[in-house]
């Protein structure tokens, strides 16, 4: 799951070598932390938030198969 969210967000950014994902994992769920270079942050999120919308919505489904919940959290 990190290689697919690095893989559709390094294309995206000015900074690729700057793409960060880290991974936390509970009992019930798991939690990718995207961090990009703080100039790059608009273009990860994209207008209104649609561009981090069908990030989610890729992982989310990548990931259904999965017993536990997933999140990805965005953030410099």
């Amino acid at each position: 799951m990190k290689e697919l969210i690095e893989t559709i967000v390094k294309p995206l950014v000015d900074f690729p070598d700057d793409v960060l994902v880290q991974i936390k994992e509970d009992d019930s769920k798991i939690t990718y932390h995207l961090s990009v270079n703080k100039a790059d942050i608009g273009k990860v999120i994209g207008k209104q938030g649609r561009v981090a919308k069908a990030i989610r919505t890729v992982v989310y489904a990548a990931g259904s198969s999965q017993q536990k919940k997933i999140f990805l959290e965005i953030g410099e």
